[in-house]
């Protein structure tokens, strides 16, 4: 080979080097779906990847890291988040043994082959009754991720702390939002730490629970993301045509006031109960199937909110299945999109592991995408990039 022949391939070489591994992508994107299982009647781990696999939903965040799910989703290809639930809280903040000992366990063992990409350390903490845990969930936080650097697995697991609506003072308008002054003292080191390793501010957002509580006073339709007035917020003149875009803007605005402005949001739980008790209004299964069915449409078009139009929204829906054993309202036992054996529990697009016989009133989007550009007019509000959903591309 001539000289300058190889000193051109040796540029080459050096101009585009072998590719390296690659991180593991946390959230692939727009729709994740919460795998609850306080529950006696549900399938087995192995049949819920199948499920899954069928319904093309990628990802996938549980309570624990229960070892049958995470054998289950061995060669899956599913992204798994999974949890050190509160009660090890205070144990993984003691020391940082703990957690290394928890990711030695839980974690270490099953990689590569389960993909597991995020942690959450405790749910709802801050806001919540048990104010012991307020300052133990912040070192418990530092602790898990000193842990995951130390395993070289920094670059590919996320790890976050999921918040409810209780760390807010207010919310409405969103612009108004803050967090509440007595949780600062944890909030803001939090914050600060995820800012530092770039996680993202994850909320549980549920237009549900706030339109339970006044149904008086906020639009179901508002509440549904059906057609209606919206609101305008008088501090920033955006216009907002459901809740679930309201909340999420509004934790941006709480982020903002505390200067993250750059921190994302994303959702960790939202969904609709498709029953409940008599006090629960708006709890059925046509109103779950709505709100779900608007919810996956809205987050499979990648758009983002009034406030931030090009960040695209995340959400991990609740829940896969509904979980009979769960304390609570009746509502806390009625989320599932799925029934026990696999079935659709409301037609909202999605495919069951066996047919359903559930009639649905809403017009499916297979039988519109089926129709040819003449049948338009007859939809104007039907947008035709949904189609994509029935060829695997909702995740």
């Amino acid at each position: 080979m001539a000289p300058t022949t190889l000193l051109l391939l040796c540029c080459c070489l050096l101009a585009f080097p072998a590719p390296g591994p690659q991180a593991v992508e946390a959230f692939v994107g727009g729709y994740g779906i919460n795998y609850g299982r306080i529950a006696n009647n549900i399938p087995s781990p192995d049949k819920v990847v199948e499920l899954l696999r069928k319904s093309k939903i990628r990802n996938v965040k549980i309570y624990d890291a229960d070892h049958s799910v995470l054998d289950a989703f061995k060669g899956s290809g599913l992204n798994l988040v999974i949890a050190m639930p509160n009660e090890l809280v205070k144990d993984m903040a003691a020391n940082e043994s703990r957690p290394m000992d928890w990711l030695n366990q839980n974690v270490k063992p099953y990689l590569p082959q389960t993909r597991i990409v995020g942690i959450t350390v405790g749910n709802e903490v801050l806001g919540g009754q048990d104010q012991s845990l307020y300052q133990p969930l912040v070192d418990a936080v530092k602790n898990v991720y000193n842990g995951l650097k130390r395993l070289h697995l920094e670059k590919q697991i996320e790890i976050f702390t999921p918040h409810s609506e209780a760390v807010f003072a207010t919310s409405y308008p969103p612009s108004a939002c803050v967090f509440k002054e007595e949780l600062m003292p944890y909030m803001k080191p939090l914050l600060d730490f995820f800012a530092t390793i770039g996680s993202p501010f994850y909320v549980n957002a549920y237009p549900f629970l706030a339109y339970i509580s006044d149904p008086e006073h906020i639009d179901i339709n508002y509440a549904l993301m059906k057609p209606n007035n919206g609101i305008v917020d008088p501090n920033t003149s955006l216009h907002y045509d459901n809740m679930f875009d309201a909340q999420i803007d509004a934790a941006y605005a709480a982020l903002h006031a505390v200067g993250f402005d750059d921190m994302e949001v994303r959702v960790a739980e939202t969904g609709w109960a498709s029953s409940g008790d008599q006090n629960e209004a708006g709890a059925s299964s046509e109103n779950a199937k709505t709100y779900n069915f608007n919810l996956r449409k809205r987050l499979f078009l990648r758009k983002g909110t009034p406030l931030k139009p090009k960040k695209p929204v995340k959400a991990y829906i609740f829940a896969l299945f509904n979980e009979n054993q769960k304390p609570g309202p009746g509502s806390e036992r009625h989320y599932g999109l799925f029934l026990p054996d696999g079935r659709i529990s409301y037609d909202i697009g999605v495919s069951g592991l066996l047919p359903s016989s559930a009639s649905s009133t809403m017009l499916s989007m297979k039988s519109v995408c089926s129709l040819n550009s003449s049948a338009v007019f007859l939809m104007p509000t039907f947008d035709f990039r949904y189609c994509s959903i029935l060829k695997g591309n909702l995740t």
